[in-house]
């Protein structure tokens, strides 16, 4: 029997770009703030561009920058990120960037407005989560927190740990089925 090309399964992986959120392309993750996951409850998340030197788009793709000391602050109906370290370039010569200045986030218009108006409540904040190239450019994703008590911090690393126990005992309950 017959079956014409068009309805024949493919042969192989997805046949097309690994597809990695909404507009697809693949994600290379250069740096994370994870403290930031501990410290604080994600309420919501954006995507960001960020405006960058030639030097600093080198010196991210070597790798070497951290969030952890970082947040976005809205001035003026522009976001910019602060204190993020990104290190100077090791062949960068006078055109070298200063390592901690702050550094303009592209947003659109209604995402500034509805971050600023979130961030004026009391107990929330805007902090970066990772940074990461997207089809070569570079991205931030940013998001509105608000801080966790001590007592949520300890309740959210005992779930951690529970989730882990839970994980190992059903594993080797599957090696010992295996097994016989």
């Amino acid at each position: 029997m017959y079956v014409p090309k068009e309805s024949q399964p493919k042969q192989g992986g997805g046949g097309g770009k690994a597809r990695d959120g909404e507009k697809g392309g693949k994600r290379k993750l250069v740096a994370q703030n994870k403290k930031a996951r501990h410290d604080y409850a994600i309420i919501d998340t954006y995507e960001a561009g960020i405006v960058l030197t030639g030097t600093e788009v080198k010196s991210l793709r070597q790798g070497r920058t951290s969030l952890a000391d970082g947040f976005v602050q809205i001035d003026g109906g522009e976001a910019w990120l602060h204190n993020a370290h990104i290190p100077e370039y090791s062949q960068g010569s006078w055109t070298n960037h200063s390592a901690r200045r702050k550094r303009k986030l592209l947003l659109h218009r209604e995402e500034i407005d509805k971050l600023e108006t979130k961030a004026q409540e009391t107990g929330h904040t805007i902090v970066p989560l990772a940074l990461y190239f997207t089809n070569g450019r570079a991205k931030a994703e940013i998001a509105l927190a608000r801080g966790k008590k001590e007592y949520d911090k300890r309740q959210t690393l005992r779930e951690k740990q529970d989730r882990r126990e839970s994980d190992r005992a059903i594993a080797a309950v599957k090696r010992k089925e295996r097994g016989q």
